[in-house]
């Protein structure tokens, strides 16, 4: 049984999936603020944190700043419905999927199975001892550690996902569909940012560590590609 965090100052909302997420075989905690979310995100052992935006105490983007500071948990964001700008910021800051409210109870326990399913199958299909290698980029997939330049890089669960995805293609153009499927566990579908925004975020930090040198390559109207070098 797997253990999640719900964040969610809607206390009737939160009683309903509790009770709707127990069903379908999760161990649910629950906090009623940000910064009561934090510590407990930050204190215990969950699989998968889901976070409102809106949060008395400390809002949701906080919550998940401090978060993303300590912890590489993968965060799946609760946006105001329409709201693009909070979809956009939540996922620069670090989410790795967001869902619109009021949201669809088994849309919500079909991506937190898809995250689910990510990040077991990266543990369990790789042997301790496996390791990918593309330029100076080093990638244990047991532990989804990242190194760069012989410095550990700080990403989140979709960015390595991303990442992993890209380096085993090096050279080679991974389709914006593929890198959907495989590393969010959806399908693509029209106007969805999603994989762009995370992929400007991983984007930022290789420009940090390398002083601006470009490593992955947008291939307009396809997809993107990590460079040899």
């Amino acid at each position: 049984m797997s253990q999640i965090l719900l964040v969610d100052d809607d206390i009737e909302l939160c009683e309903m999936l509790v009770e709707y997420l127990e069903t379908e075989g999760f161990i649910v905690d629950v906090a009623h603020d940000g910064k009561r979310g934090v510590q407990k995100a930050l204190s215990n052992h969950y699989e998968v944190l889901i976070l409102d935006v809106m949060l008395p105490v400390l809002n949701g983007f906080d919550a998940l700043r401090h978060i993303r500071t300590k912890s590489r948990i993968p965060i799946l964001m609760l946006t105001a419905r329409g709201d693009d700008v909070d979809r956009i910021v939540g996922l620069e800051m670090g989410a790795d999927d967001y869902l619109p409210k009021p949201c669809n109870p088994r849309e919500l326990v079909a991506r937190l199975k898809a995250i689910l399913r990510r990040v077991q199958s990266s543990n369990k299909d790789n042997l301790p001892t496996s390791m990918l290698c593309s330029g100076k980029i080093l990638i244990y997939p047991e532990s989804r550690q990242v190194f760069y330049m012989e410095k550990i890089l700080k990403l989140t669960s979709t960015e390595y996902n991303i990442l992993e995805l890209l380096v085993r293609n090096t050279g080679h153009v991974v389709s914006k569909e593929s890198l959907s499927e495989q590393a969010l566990g959806r399908k693509l579908t029209p106007y969805d940012r999603s994989i762009d925004m995370h992929m400007s975020k991983l984007r930022q930090k290789f420009r940090i560590a390398n002083n601006s040198q470009e490593l992955i390559q947008t291939v307009r109207s396809i997809g993107y590609q990590l460079i040899r070098k």
